[in-house]
């Protein structure tokens, strides 16, 4: 716009007159400034403001739906650790008790492995006596076998019939003078 082109349009004698035109014209400007922003009050200003009202309503419910969510959250939170607690003392009870459990069994395996080592070195040891008396009692014949037939082999050279006779009468009434047990 170009400034003089403004003020070319101006009447002559009037640059700002304050007559009862230019009076009128304000008066109609202001009672349509007035409709204008009543209506835009109507129109926009109160659905606005309602709008508004509506988001900030919805804001807070959101915040104390938030605050809700934090709290369940905490609380949950404090569920879940104390469930934390009681799974680790149930597996501290549960290990306890395995380790207990262990230990009674090492106890009873290693008192029943004595037992049975017990038992066979008695086994062993009645088997190592009997196996001394059976030898014991297999040299005594080997030695009553060697000396019987020593015996005969000297009774052959050094008795003839004579001292044979003599020492089979004797032997004979020695046998008769001896009670028998039954």
């Amino acid at each position: 716009m170009d400034f003089g082109l403004v003020l070319a349009s101006v009447p002559d004698g009037r640059p700002f007159g304050l007559d009862s035109q230019t009076l009128i014209q304000i008066i109609a400007n202001l009672i349509n400034v007035g409709i204008l922003a009543f209506f835009l009050a109507r129109m926009l200003y109160r659905p606005v403001r309602e709008i508004l009202r509506k988001r900030t309503d919805r804001i807070q419910n959101q915040i104390a739906q938030a605050a809700e969510d934090v709290e369940k959250a905490t609380e949950m939170k404090r569920q879940y650790e104390q469930k934390l607690e009681e799974v680790s003392r149930e597996r501290e009870e549960i290990l306890s008790e395995a380790r207990r459990l262990a230990a009674e069994t090492s106890q009873r395996l290693v008192a029943e492995a004595r037992k049975e080592a017990d038992a066979i070195k008695n086994r062993a040891t009645a088997n190592v006596e009997m196996e001394w008396e059976r030898a014991e009692a297999e040299m005594r014949t080997a030695i009553i076998d060697v000396s019987a037939v020593m015996a005969e082999k000297f009774v052959k050279l050094a008795i003839n019939k004579e001292t044979h006779d003599r020492l089979f009468s004797e032997t004979m009434s020695d046998l008769e003078g001896m009670s028998w047990r039954d």
